[in-house]
């Protein structure tokens, strides 16, 4: 028998029991439930609870048993309980309808708590409540590889059938729960900006494009929280945060999803210097409120999030790992010939700093395991960032590295709306030769920087790779409820 056809048995069943309850004159999908205590609670509560009535409610995950009695599982959000149900507890209606109950179905249950022989705490149920009947049965085999994709496009049926999976959510919250409260104790003030915008900028990438149908003008789906940020920063609001979704017309892999979440925040008379300490003291502080240690087992490997986490520039990096000496280089070609050593492909029409972050991107991100902090970004990749005075070939630029991957992006804020102007311009000319990432020209902001912004240090921080770290997360589907998928042909 195919499993479709199977299930579709069984699907007819639950129809037959949906009749039946309703014969029986139950509303197979109920009303309001009081509960007492959650199933954890109760477990955790035991010697205070034994021998007191509670009320419980949730999924009946399992059930054993025959005749006059049996035993069932039921599952909320802390967690399972077993429930005992006896005949000569409940009542005759009340166990038939114990026998109508299938495992997936949702019911509340009352009774006293106790401990079998076994020494498992449970509930000796004295009344039962129908309250919601499951049409579909929970699949039996949820948790191999063919899988993966059913999984995510059904988180709900995800979260049912595997706790683990819950638990990287809960912990989710918390986390950025704990970001907040770290923020707000530092005196930043958590602001909205908007998510569609008549100039996409902020970022290197790609957007989405919608259409406004009143004002029959083309908006773009915002890249980046950054420039209504900065705007802030400009109109007197002196520490300031967003967390929010960003939407980037890239593609789909474990690192990334089209629609993320971003936490930006701009800190005027403060440099990339004071952001650095602050980033490391905000990932730290969330580690521990969240999982409770700054000492993070994530991808086989123990991460040690304690700062001070290390400083190293760019250059400095690629020399490290690579050999390779960028630091002397002063032409364009002497830069491409280094790379083309590295088989670095692709560079023949790159400046030197942009040939200096593709040798960093190919042979240096992963081997930077621990956290530590790159600094001194080219400035042909760095259209937003204030130029270093000592050398303005690079910026006042650093990226947090763990686990070889990028988890935070930070600068000192380019405030000259001059160098701004001829920024935007430069990358304006990049986008009309067709590189689809470049910058759009954004007056209106230059407008803004005209009226003046105090120097200022500003972070982002991709809160779903942090996730990923934290919770020890593969792929950053694993941490978005619901992830982009391709549609089924099916």
């Amino acid at each position: 028998m195919s499993l479709d056809i199977e299930q579709n048995n069984l699907m007819q069943v639950r129809r037959q029991k949906l009749d039946e309850l309703r014969q029986l004159g139950i509303d197979p999908f109920g009303q309001k439930f009081e509960r007492s205590h959650l199933a954890q609670e109760i477990v955790d509560k035991y010697s205070d609870l034994e021998g007191t009535e509670v009320t419980i409610a949730g999924r009946l995950m399992a059930r054993r048993g025959h005749g006059k009695a049996g035993f069932a599982n039921i599952q909320d959000v802390s967690g399972r309980i077993q429930v005992y149900v006896r005949l000569d507890n409940v009542g005759e209606e009340a166990y038939r309808v114990f026998q109508l109950v299938d495992i997936g179905d949702i019911i509340g249950v009352r009774g006293s708590v106790f401990k079998t022989k076994t020494g498992e705490i449970s509930i000796s149920v004295n009344g039962i409540q129908f309250l919601t009947k499951s049409l579909r049965p929970l699949p039996e085999k949820w948790h191999g590889l063919t899988d993966v994709d059913l999984r995510y496009r059904q988180r709900y049926v995800d979260l049912i059938v595997k706790p683990e999976v819950k638990e990287v959510f809960i912990l989710r919250s918390k986390i950025i729960k704990a970001i907040r409260r770290f923020l707000d104790g530092q005196g930043f003030l958590e602001v909205e900006t908007p998510t569609m915008h008549a100039t996409a900028g902020g970022a290197a990438a790609r957007p989405f494009i919608t259409h406004h149908n009143a004002l029959d003008i083309d908006l773009y789906m915002r890249i980046a929280l950054e420039l209504h940020l900065k705007r802030l920063i400009v109109g007197g609001l002196e520490k300031v945060y967003e967390i929010g979704r960003i939407f980037r017309n890239e593609g789909i892999d474990t690192k990334h999803n089209p629609e993320f979440t971003m936490l930006e925040l701009y800190q005027a008379y403060a440099d990339y210097q004071d952001i650095m300490k602050l980033t490391e003291e905000m990932v730290a502080y969330a580690a521990q409120e969240a999982v409770g240690t700054t000492k993070v087992a994530s991808e086989g490997k123990v991460v040690d999030l304690t700062p001070p986490w290390p400083r190293m520039t760019m250059t400095d990096a690629v020399k490290k790992y690579t050999g390779k000496d960028f630091s002397s280089v002063r032409t364009d070609e002497e830069a491409r010939a280094l790379a083309a050593d590295l088989h670095i492909e692709d560079i023949a029409k790159k400046k030197k700093g942009e040939i200096v972050y593709e040798v960093f991107d190919a042979c240096v991100e992963s081997h930077l395991t621990q956290p530590v902090f790159i600094t001194d970004y080219p400035i042909e990749i760095s259209p937003l960032a204030k130029r270093k005075a000592d050398d303005p070939d690079f910026t006042y630029r650093f990226e947090a590295f763990v686990l070889g991957r990028e988890l935070a992006n930070a600068f000192s804020e380019l405030n000259d709306p001059i160098d701004q102007y001829e920024r935007f311009r430069k990358q304006a000319q990049q986008r009309a030769a067709g590189d689809e990432e470049a910058h759009m020209m954004d007056e209106d902001f230059v407008q803004a920087l005209e009226y003046g912004m105090p120097p200022t240090g500003g972070l982002g921080v991709g809160i779903d790779r942090l996730v990923m770290l934290l919770t020890d997360s593969p792929s950053i589907r694993d941490v978005i409820l619901f992830p982009t998928m391709r549609p089924r042909t099916e």
